[in-house]
C-alpha cells in the first residue's frame, strides 16, 4: 500500500514538475503595453527590472536603437571577440519586452570562450564569416556545427557554449537573439580565474588538475 501511495505522489510531482517547466519564461510577462525605461531617475528602491515612465511620454524613438550597425572593437580582451547589447540605455523600450540583441564580432581565428547564459536561451544568425559554433550538454555531449552566411543555430538556456572563428585572415559577425531582458553571461575562464576575491589556488589545482605555476600563468594571461 505505501509502495503505491508512494509512487502515485512521485507520478503527481513529476507531473506537476512537467507542467511548470512548460509554462515557464525567462522573463515575466509585462502588465501593459510597453513600460519604457526611466534611466534618469536615480532608483531609491531595487525592482526586478527599471520603472516606468509615464506612457503618455512614450516616442518612437524609444523603441529603436542604432547600437548594433558598428563593429565592435575586438581587440579590448584577449580572446578576440566583441559583444555589443541592446539595453535600456540604448533602447529604453525594450524595459519589460524579455528579450535582447546583440551583435558579435569575432576577429580571425578569434573566440568566444567557453560560457553560459543563466537566464536566456540564444539564437544566433551568422552574417559574415565562417564559425564553428557548440554546446554540452548536461551530460558532456557536445553538439557542434560550422555555419556560413545565413545559417542560425540555438544554445538551449544555461549550457556552456562557444563561438570560432575558423578564418585566420578575416573577421566575422553574428546577430545573437536572447530571451531575456538582462540574460547575464559567466565565461568560465574568468569566473575560474578572475573572481575577487580569487578563488583559491589549491581549488584551481584540483578542479583543472594543472600546477601552481600553471595557475598563475593563466591569471597573468586573462590579465589578472
Amino acid at each position: 500500500m505505501r509502495t503505491t501511495f508512494s509512487l502515485l505522489m512521485i507520478s503527481i510531482f513529476f507531473f506537476i514538475l512537467l507542467t511548470l517547466l512548460g509554462i515557464s519564461k525567462s522573463d515575466p510577462d509585462p502588465l501593459q503595453d510597453y513600460c519604457i525605461a526611466d534611466t534618469t531617475t536615480p532608483q531609491k528602491f531595487f525592482i526586478n527590472g527599471s520603472p516606468c515612465i509615464n506612457p503618455a511620454l512614450a516616442v518612437p524613438s524609444h523603441f529603436k536603437t542604432s547600437v548594433l550597425s558598428k563593429p565592435g572593437d575586438t581587440r579590448a580582451n584577449p580572446f578576440g571577440f566583441n559583444v555589443t547589447l541592446t539595453n535600456i540605455k540604448n533602447m529604453p523600450g525594450v524595459n519589460t519586452q524579455g528579450l535582447t540583441m546583440g551583435r558579435v564580432d569575432i576577429a580571425a581565428d578569434g573566440v568566444v570562450p567557453l560560457h553560459w547564459h543563466p537566464r536566456a536561451s540564444e539564437m544566433v544568425l551568422l552574417l559574415e564569416g565562417f564559425v564553428l559554433v557548440g554546446f554540452v550538454d548536461s551530460s558532456n555531449r557536445l553538439f557542434t556545427q560550422q555555419l556560413r552566411p545565413g545559417d542560425s543555430f540555438v544554445f538551449p538556456r544555461g549550457l556552456t557554449h562557444f563561438l570560432y572563428n575558423l578564418d585566420s585572415s578575416r573577421p566575422a559577425w553574428v546577430l545573437s537573439g536572447l530571451n531575456s531582458q538582462n540574460p547575464g553571461a559567466e565565461l568560465v575562464a574568468l569566473v575560474s580565474f578572475e573572481t575577487k576575491p580569487q578563488i583559491l589556488d589549491v581549488v584551481l589545482r584540483k578542479t583543472f588538475q594543472i600546477s601552481e605555476q600553471d595557475v598563475q600563468r593563466i591569471r597573468k594571461n586573462l590579465g589578472g
